[in-house]
C-alpha cells in the first residue's frame, strides 16, 4: 500500500512540477524551504535539538499555529528543558510560528517520502509527534510506528468535506488510523466520525476546540497605530480572511454603506499574502480612498502620534498575525470564506471581544462552532446581497448590535478549557514514551 501511495505522490509532484516551478518564478511561492521539505534538515534546527528531549508539533498553516500555540506554551511549562519543535506546511504558517513561539525551533514539514521523513525522525527523534486538526500524512505516521514515536492527534476534526471521502477509502486508512495513538477530537460528532473511518475507539477522546482558548493578549503595534489614528467617532468595519469573489462583494456594498454611515472605515484583510497586490489594484479600480498596512506600519514606526485617517478610507490589512488583533478595533465584523464556496474561517477570532459578527452561508469547515453560535443568537448569517443591509443595520443599532456582540463573547467563554484538558491526556503518552525507551 506505501508503494502506492509514494507512486502517486511522487506522480502528483512530477505532474505538478511546471505549475509549482512557474510560480516559483513568477511569485516566490513554494520556494521558501523547499531544500527542507526534500529532506535536507536546516542546520539551526539540528543545533536546536542536539542532545535535546523534543516533541514534535505539526501545524499546518496560521489557524492550526494559533489554535497550538497555548498548547505548546502549556506542555514548555509542564516539560522545562524540552524543546517543541513546530513544522508547518505554508509560509505563512511559517512566519506566525516564529512570531509566536520564539523559542521553538520551527521548520517546513517534509515531503511524506521515506528518506524525507527518515532523515527528520533522525535529527529529532522526538518522543512524540502532535499533528494539529486533520494533518494525516501516511509516511510520517508509519515511520513514527516504527521507531516507537506515539502520535497524538489534537484538536482533530473531520469537515462534512472530507468525511465522505474518508469513508470511501476507510478500508485504506484503518491500518493508519491504527497506528495513532490518541485522538482528541473537537466535538462528539467528530469523535464519531474517526470511529467510523477507522480510528480505534478507546483511543478517541473529547476535549473540545482550542481555538476556544485562541486569547489576544495584547494589542499589535499595528494594531495600536491605527486605533491612535483613527478619526473621531469612526465605526470599523473588520472583514477578515476574504477570499477572491469576496472583497469585490464587500466593496459593491462600501457606497452604500457609507452613505448611512459617513463615518465607517474598512479593515480589509485578504487571507491569502499573494492576493494583496490583486486587492489593492480592485480597490484602486473602484476609486476608494485605502492605505496599505505594510506602507502605513514603515511611515509610523517610532512616531509618538500617527497621521490621522479620513472616514470612509479603507484599510488593506496586508500583514501576517495582526488580523486577531484588529478585530479587537471593530464595531462589527465580517468573517470570510464564507461568502465564495470554502467553507468558511474562525468567527471565535471576532467573537472573544464582543464584536458582533456576520458569515456567509459557506461555513462548514467550521460548522460546529457556527451551529453553537447560531443556538445562542450569537451570530449573523447573510448572502451576498444582505451584507450592506446588515452591516449598516448592526452599526446604527448601537443596543442590538452589543446584545449579539456579548452573546458571542459568552459562547466563547463557556467553551473555553480544552486546552488544559489535551495537555493533561497527552502527558501519559510521555510517560509510556520513557519506559519503553528506558
Amino acid at each position: 500500500m506505501m508503494v502506492v501511495y509514494s507512486s502517486l505522490l511522487l506522480a502528483v509532484l512530477v505532474v505538478g512540477a511546471p505549475y509549482w516551478l512557474v510560480r516559483m518564478a513568477t511569485s516566490g511561492r513554494y520556494r521558501a524551504g523547499l531544500r527542507g521539505r526534500l529532506g535536507l534538515v536546516p542546520a539551526g534546527l539540528r543545533a536546536a535539538v542536539a542532545g535535546q528531549r523534543v516533541i514534535w508539533v505539526h501545524a499546518v498553516s496560521v489557524g492550526e499555529v494559533m489554535a497550538a500555540t497555548q498548547l505548546i506554551r502549556e506542555l514548555k511549562a509542564a516539560l522545562p528543558g524540552w524543546v517543541v519543535a513546530v513544522s508547518t506546511t505554508t509560509e505563512t504558517g511559517q512566519r506566525l510560528a516564529k512570531d509566536r513561539l520564539a523559542e521553538s525551533p520551527v521548520f517546513y514539514l517534509p515531503l511524506d517520502f521515506k528518506f524525507a521523513v527518515r532523515r527528520y525522525l533522525r535529527v529529532l527523534q522526538p518522543k512524540m509527534l502532535v499533528l494539529m486538526e486533520s494533518e494525516l500524512w501516511p509516511r510520517l505516521i508509519e515511520e513514527c510506528a516504527k521507531s516507537g514515536v506515539p502520535v497524538a492527534v489534537v484538536n482533530a476534526r473531520v469537515s462534512d468535506r472530507s468525511f465522505p471521502r474518508y469513508m470511501r477509502l476507510r478500508r485504506l486508512w484503518r491500518p493508519f488510523l491504527g497506528m495513532i495513538s490518541l485522538f482528541l477530537a473537537q466535538s462528539k460528532e467528530t469523535a464519531e466520525r474517526l470511529v467510523k473511518i477507522g480510528a480505534p475507539a478507546e483511543r478517541v477522546k473529547v476535549t473540545g476546540n482550542l481555538k476556544y482558548d485562541v486569547r489576544v493578549g495584547t494589542e499589535s503595534a499595528l494594531t495600536k497605530m491605527l486605533r491612535s489614528a483613527l478619526p473621531v467617532g469612526a465605526r470599523v468595519i473588520v472583514c477578515g480572511s476574504t477570499l477572491d469573489g469576496e472583497e469585490t462583494i464587500l466593496l459593491e456594498a462600501w457606497p452604500a454603506l457609507l452613505a448611512k454611515e459617513p463615518n465607517a472605515v474598512m479593515v480589509l484583510a485578504p487571507r491569502h499574502p499573494d492576493r494583496f497586490s490583486a486587492v489593492a489594484g480592485i480597490i484602486t479600480a473602484n476609486n476608494f480612498m485605502f492605505v496599505r498596512a505594510s506602507k502605513f506600519h514603515e511611515e509610523n514606526v517610532g512616531k509618538l502620534t500617527t497621521s490621522a485617517w479620513k472616514a470612509g478610507s479603507i484599510f488593506l490589512l496586508d500583514t501576517i498575525g495582526d488580523l486577531a488583533s484588529m478585530y479587537g478595533l471593530g464595531s462589527v465584523a465580517f468573517v470570510g470564506g464564507s461568502l465564495v464556496a470554502a467553507g468558511g474561517h474562525n468567527p471565535l477570532e471576532p467573537a472573544q471581544f464582543g464584536v458582533p459578527v456576520l458569515m456567509g452561508p459557506s461555513f462548514q469547515n467550521f460548522r460546529e462552532v457556527v451551529e453553537t453560535m447560531r443556538d445562542a443568537n450569537a451570530l449573523r448569517i447573510v448572502s451576498a446581497m444582505e451584507v450592506s443591509a446588515e452591516l449598516t443595520k448592526l452599526l446604527q443599532d448601537a443596543d442590538e448590535a452589543k446584545a449579539l456582540g456579548e452573546r458571542g463573547r459568552a459562547v466563547f467563554e463557556a467553551q473555553a478549557g480544552a486546552t488544559a484538558r489535551t495537555g493533561q491526556l497527552l502527558m501519559p503518552l510521555l510517560e509510556e514514551t520513557s519506559v519503553t525507551t528506558r
